[in-house]
Parts: structure tokens; sequence; C-alpha cells
């Protein structure tokens, strides 16, 4: 079996671990800036290496602003990651992105601030003018849909990604803004790591799994958005994600 790593998944809300991963080991990448969010843990799927880093931490400390996002990228290219496939836990916008569905989206919108969000950041790096009118990486979505649909697992195609500060969620107000600014799903991790993988030369996708309704979003538009309801449907379509992850490395 090779060493190289096949894939690196970065896992969001309610996603500290890749449970299907057998062998695993643990490494603490020393990286230019600074600690990771955790220890990236290596271990075998399918026969295949597969590294994972809990994006806030193995116990959930990070919020959302504080996360040294560079870093954690950096981590995954030191082990030998070239594809990286993050999990975000959002919240639905639009008709067909309501709790439990799963999707790879296409677009995003940063509403994002005062975090660092380039590698350009410290004097004298050199300056990267990098095109990211397709933020995520063409050929690395396709396999995950088509992973996807080999594994038998409904995952939507495309969608907008509005990526907001936190740790708060958002008011109704904000929601409907970023509807009528064309997002279909919310959440506080997407950027700056979609960028910062496309400045390091990273393939990058996102599979965006929805455990709430946003606010004022839903069927019931007075529905108050508890931790435990976001939990709950985070760990119901985990089975599928676990299922996608393998089918993609199987390939």
């Amino acid at each position: 079996m090779s060493n190289q790593i096949d894939l690196a998944v970065i896992g969001g809300t309610g996603v500290y671990a890749l449970a299907e991963l057998e062998n695993v080991e643990a490494r603490t990448p020393d990286t230019p800036y600074g600690p990771a969010s955790g220890p990236v843990r290596i271990g075998t799927l399918a026969g295949r290496r597969v590294a994972f880093l809990a994006r806030h931490g193995e116990g959930h400390s990070v919020p959302p602003h504080r996360i040294n996002y560079r870093a954690n990228l950096a981590a995954l290219q030191q082990v030998g990651a070239r594809r990286v496939l993050a999990l975000n836990t959002v919240g639905g916008i639009t008709e067909g992105y309501g709790p439990r569905v799963l999707a790879c989206v296409d677009q995003l919108i940063d509403y994002t601030w005062g975090r660092v969000s380039t590698l350009c950041e410290e004097p004298g790096t050199e300056v990267l003018h990098i095109d990211f009118g397709e933020p995520y990486t063409p050929v690395l979505r396709r396999a995950v849909l088509d992973a996807a649909e080999r594994a038998g697992v409904a995952v939507v195609d495309g969608g907008c990604y509005g990526a907001t500060q936190g740790p708060r969620l958002e008011t109704r107000a904000e929601i409907a803004r970023l509807r009528r600014d064309g997002c279909d799903v919310v959440g506080m991790t997407g950027m700056p790591e979609a960028g910062l993988a496309r400045e390091l030369g990273l393939d990058y996708a996102s599979l965006s799994i929805v455990a709430n309704w946003a606010s004022g979003a839903g069927p019931q538009p007075d529905e108050v958005i508890t931790l435990d309801d976001v939990l709950a449907n985070v760990a119901a379509a985990s089975a599928g994600v676990a299922r996608i992850v393998r089918a993609l490395v199987e390939a």
C-alpha cells in the first residue's frame, strides 16, 4: 500500500472524527503559520490512506473566527495531501436545501471580516493573485458527485455558500439579504479556507451538511434553532457522508 495521502477530510461542527479510519496515527506538523486546530489523524480506508482534521478542534473548542485556517491547510499539505474535501455544517436558505440535505456547492460569497485570509499577509511574501472565479476545484467536485451516485447517496449538485462571521447565528434580515444575493446555504467556515486552498495549490471541494433552516427561511419561520437539533441532523446525515468518502477514495 502506498504512503501517499489519497484524500484529506476537514470535519466541521458535529464531525470530529472519521470512525471508518483504521490503523490511525496522529501527526502534529509544524507549519509556518503556527499550530493547526488539532492533530492530523491518518489512517486507512478502503485500502487508501486518508487524513482527517477537525476544523474546530476535536472538542469543538475553536470558534469559526479564531480558526487558524492557514495552519490547518498547511498541515494537511505537509502530511502529503493534495485533495481536500471540506465538510461544512450549514443552514438552509432556499427550497431544496432543507435539514439533512447534502450539497456539493459550486459558488460562494464571503461576508467575513478580520480573518487572516491569504498567504500574502507577512511583509516580503510573494503577492498571489489567484483566479477564484470557480472557488471549488471542478474536477474534485465532479469526483465527489460521482462518488455520491455510486454510493447511492442523494447530493444536490451546486448552490451558493454564504460565509458569515459567527459564532452567532444570523438575523432574519441578514438571511433575507443572503437570499437576495443568491445564497442557498449559510455557514461560518467556508472562507478563507477555500481561498487559502487555492493559494496553496490544493484541490478543494465542499460537501455542505444542512443542519437546520436559517433564521426565517423554513416552513416555520418562528422556529428557534438549537444546538441539539443541529447535532441530531448532522449525525443523521453522517452515514451518507461516510459512504461518499469511501466511494471517493475507492475510485
